[in-house]
């Protein structure tokens, strides 16, 4: 496993960012039954761990973007909005956020900041499960004639042995590409080697990511 890739796996899981179901399993806003729940909201609140986070993800924009392919970075509400900040601050580039859909009082405006027609947008998220919420920030970033070129997240819900996850399919059919600091491989790998869950733990969420919408069912809880 890449070093940097595992240092992002173990300070999830020292923070406790991973959460493994004990008695009932969690419940995504799309629906979902999960055995896992992953909160890199979370991470924020460990300044080590937030440090490290934002260099990769600085370092990343750098050189597997490319900084003179972006003219801003977008942070997608709610908690992509503070990694975006920092990200830009160390970019040293302007940023925007984007709410999922314009907001129904004031001026109604779904993005907040300077956004001109024709600019080259990263969307930086916390995290990217089957990717559906990345589109609505992509929709308003379209209406205002700017175009989403990437998006570069913290943590990816896919597995190698898989193919590329839902998210990415997604992503790449609409002509953004996916970057991500950490999978569930480097996750699983970690959390087993170092005792963080066993072997059931880490089999169920295979199971998961193997078959997202009928584990709940299969398990028996819907």
């Amino acid at each position: 496993m890449d070093e940097p890739q595992a240092k992002i796996a173990e300070w999830l899981l020292k923070t406790e960012s991973v959460q493994v179901y004990r008695e009932r399993p969690f419940v995504f806003v799309s629906g979902r039954v999960s055995p896992v729940y992953i909160d890199c909201r979370k991470l924020l609140s460990f300044p080590e761990a937030r440090e490290e986070i934002v260099q990769q993800l600085a370092r990343t924009a750098r050189e597997a973007i490319g900084l003179d392919i972006l003219d801003v970075i977008a942070g997608g509400e709610t908690a992509g909005i503070p990694y975006a900040a920092f990200v830009a601050h160390e970019l040293k580039k302007p940023m925007i956020y984007v709410r999922k859909a314009p907001k129904g009082y004031g001026q109604t405006k779904q993005i907040e900041g300077v956004l001109k027609a024709n600019q080259r947008v990263l969307l930086v998220e916390d995290l990217i499960t089957d990717g559906k919420s990345k589109l609505h920030f992509n929709d308003g970033i379209r209406a205002a004639g700017a175009t989403i070129t990437h998006c570069l997240c913290v943590f990816e819900y896919g597995l190698r042995r898989l193919g590329p996850s839902e998210g990415r399919r997604l992503l790449a059919e609409h002509g953004i590409e996916l970057h991500s600091l950490a999978t569930w491989d480097h996750v699983l790998s970690t959390g087993l080697s170092k005792s963080y869950f066993g072997d059931q733990a880490s089999k169920e969420i295979q199971d998961f990511l193997a078959e997202p919408d009928g584990w709940g069912r299969k398990m028996g809880f819907k």
